[in-house]
């Protein structure tokens, strides 16, 4: 149990973890099956998704999370080998690597969108109904800090990943009435493929990248104790926790009270 309670625990669960085969998912792919866990590999790695699911005696799918039916088939593959599901880690992303310039790239645009958004919303889509089968679950997508701050480096990729946060809270309350928890981890620049381009760059400004198994941890402390709708933050040096976001201002009676739509308890004051 951890201090927030209601901890989870992972020995005799089946997870489902995207994007596996390398960086953040094979490391959390690793470290749920050390605990206990069952774990379907799924990447467009053959290769490498099918060593990494050797190494965690796991099982591997080829699934390119831009298609549908890739996630549905991972999810089913779930359910038929280890007879259930209880985590989906939805952690399949791409870097972006272009603007709205003359270096727009509209068929690069669609597959990063399909990968790092599509690719979430396909995913808890399909592993909704494998999850209430078993009394409820746990569902993790991996967002960004660029989800929650400007990232002029990478514009489109802040939006993409602020997409996933929006998609996060609100699905939270949601899906909860059906005993499943969304979640999202926002972490830092991590030493994984996605900085290759621009990691000396960060180096040299003195940006710390952290370790993929310091965001490891963070992924282990949200399925074991996030609450609906949270987006933890991961950066270097201090502990990861849940974000929380400043209300905006909300829309008034004709006599000056607030109209409350229900309240979001991740919100620090009222406007």
């Amino acid at each position: 149990m951890s201090a927030r309670g209601g901890a989870v625990e992972f020995s005799g669960k089946v997870a489902l973890v995207t994007g596996a085969a390398n960086g953040i998912g094979a490391g959390v792919a690793r470290r749920l099956a050390a605990a206990g866990a069952s774990v379907v590999v799924a990447d467009v790695d053959d290769v490498q998704g099918k060593a990494v699911a050797d190494e965690v005696n796991g099982v591997f799918v080829h699934c390119d999370v831009s298609d549908p039916r890739q996630s549905e088939v991972a999810v089913a593959t779930a359910v038929e080998r280890f007879g259930g599901l209880d985590f989906a880690v939805l952690n399949a992303g791409i870097g972006t690597g272009f603007g709205l310039g003359d270096d727009f790239d509209a068929e690069r645009y669609r597959k990063v969108m399909g990968i790092n958004l599509d690719g979430v919303v396909y995913g808890v889509h399909a592993a909704l109904a494998a999850l209430k089968k078993r009394g409820g679950g746990r569902i993790v997508a991996t967002a960004s800090m660029a989800g929650l701050m400007a990232m002029p480096m990478d514009p489109l990729y802040g939006a993409n990943k602020a997409a996933v946060v929006g998609l996060v809270r609100g699905l939270g309350p949601v899906l909860a009435a059906d005993g499943v928890t969304v979640n999202a981890v926002c972490p830092s620049f991590a030493d994984t493929a996605i900085i290759t381009g621009f990691k000396a760059t960060l180096e040299s400004a003195g940006m710390p990248v952290m370790s993929v198994d310091d965001v490891v941890d963070a992924f282990v402390a949200v399925l074991r104790d996030g609450k609906a709708g949270e987006c933890w933050f991961v950066q270097a040096g201090r502990p990861s926790a849940p974000f929380t976001f400043p209300n905006p201002p909300g829309p008034r009676t004709a006599t000056g009270e607030r109209v409350a739509l229900g309240r979001d308890p991740l919100i620090t004051k009222e406007n």
